[in-house]
């Protein structure tokens, strides 16, 4: 079930209704929401139900394990196990098949070629997030940041809440468990907030990301030697542009959802092709992943305070997770390579030239030099092989032909796509507010004319959005 289909807007709206009806009764309301998220998940392959429940109830049982002892050597250990239920089953599905190929491929670079069958293993949809989440609350019981669940009902919601289920944000125990204590306060509801959410992220989604995906990226990752220096670059930018839009679309009407439903999910982009080096570029993209592999990966290794080697030590570490957590390939992991060396370079300039001493002009050149790097690392994101990724680089060194994949309409969106990080913060507030102030009758006809405009503008069908693979 996707966000920008009929099907989910009916879905909505009777989740939307029974929700709110049930509001006085705050078990039956909780318990509604938990079976409609199933029913949400079922929609791609309802046996992984079973899995989506069989996370939520360790980690309420792992959570109930911990509150209950105090020794310290008992609670290491109930960790680990945590921990190994959690990553065991992420490791598994998403891994598996991975690991096992590297394997045999080893071993026939050495001669050997053992007879084995490799298992058919289906990825589950979100297995990367639900994990997460469950992780990150194990850890935080653990740390005692966080007090332990009570209510099997509420880790059931925290790990399944439908807006967030597949493809996020990340969001911590620590920020909605407490919003499950009283039942949502209609009045609290930022609903001018959140339909310009889902507006804009159904526009960023559906015109932006599906028309450049399919008549620029898609075909040129296809075959990129059938095209030419100029194209090969304009693709790439296309690339960028089409990753933002899809990704933070889903973040922008994931929010907008859990709003409407009554609940408060934190911001995942603050428009990160704005930055001027990777570090800031990392606190802009992504949000809720990137400070979880700060907070569960990079502080616990030691963070900068163990030496500089171990800091570099370090960020690689995080950036080779990072790298396998968006997918079981090797150009994943050359992907977080990249990017885990472009941060120890930066980090290692930084300390021999504080940013105090640059000229203000040196802004510009590091917002084209870090959104380049993005760029040229993405290569290996978007790519199924290292083959087509060395095409992809070989084609960018063929100026000798013209552009010719730039269409204005292509053009236009790619334009649009990157003016969306430079659109000052206030004047989305002001959108929002103007919104709001409008009778609930004009907003209802806006909202209504911008569902036939979007309609008419979008691409026949809907492709499903880019981080449901993760």
């Amino acid at each position: 079930m996707l966000f920008p289909t009929i099907q989910f807007g009916v879905f909505f709206l009777i989740v939307f209704v029974g929700s709110w009806a049930l509001r006085s009764r705050h078990t039956a309301h909780k318990w509604f929401l938990i079976a409609a998220s199933y029913y949400f998940y079922g929609c791609w392959d309802w046996r992984f139900t079973a899995l989506l429940a069989f996370c939520s109830v360790s980690n309420y049982l792992g959570g109930r394990w911990l509150a209950a002892t105090e020794h310290p050597g008992r609670r290491k250990a109930i960790l680990l196990v945590g921990l190994l239920a959690n990553g065991g089953v992420l490791g598994f599905f998403k891994y598996y098949g991975f690991f096992v190929s590297s394997a045999l491929n080893v071993l026939a670079a050495m001669g050997w070629r053992p007879n084995v069958t490799l298992l058919e293993v289906v990825l589950p949809v979100g297995i990367s997030f639900f994990t997460f989440q469950g992780i990150s609350y194990f850890v935080d019981v653990y740390r005692r940041q966080l007090e332990a669940s009570k209510s099997l009902a509420d880790i059931l919601l925290y790990i399944s809440f439908f807006p967030q289920l597949v493809a996020g944000p990340i969001v911590r125990a620590s920020t909605f468990l407490p919003q499950l204590q009283k039942p949502p306060d209609p009045n609290a509801i930022e609903g001018s907030r959140a339909l310009t959410l889902i507006m804009g992220g159904l526009i960023k989604k559906t015109v932006i990301a599906n028309y450049i995906g399919t008549e620029l990226v898609d075909p040129f990752f296809q075959s990129p030697s059938d095209y030419s220096g100029p194209d090969s670059l304009f693709a790439i930018y296309g690339w960028a542009v089409q990753v933002y839009c899809d990704f933070s679309a889903y973040s922008d009407i994931a929010i907008g959802v859990a709003e409407l439903l009554g609940y408060r999910f934190p911001h995942n982009f603050n428009q990160p092709y704005r930055a001027s080096s990777l570090r800031e570029y990392w606190r802009r993209w992504h949000i809720s992943l990137s400070t979880w592999l700060r907070d569960y990966i990079y502080y616990p290794l030691g963070g900068s305070r163990a030496g500089r080697l171990r800091t570099y030590v370090n960020l690689y570490l995080v950036f080779l997770f990072g790298g396998l957590w968006h997918g079981a390939d090797w150009t994943f992991v050359m992907w977080g390579l990249v990017h885990g060396t472009g941060l120890c370079v930066e980090r290692f300039v930084r300390r021999r030239m504080p940013a105090r001493e640059w000229p203000r002009w040196t802004y510009i050149i590091g917002l084209l030099a870090t959104f380049h790097f993005v760029c040229v690392a993405r290569i290996f994101f978007r790519s199924p092989s290292f083959d087509i990724a060395l095409q992809c680089f070989r084609s960018l060194g063929a100026w000798s032909e013209p552009l010719t994949m730039a269409t204005p309409f292509v053009v236009v969106l790619v334009v649009v796509g990157l003016g969306i990080h430079f659109i000052p913060p206030k004047w989305s507030e002001a959108a929002q507010t103007a919104f709001g102030r409008m009778p609930l009758v004009a907003q209802g006809a806006a909202l209504g004319l911008f569902l036939v405009l979007l309609s008419v503008m979008a691409p026949e069908g809907v492709a499903p959005f880019i981080y449901f693979q993760f």
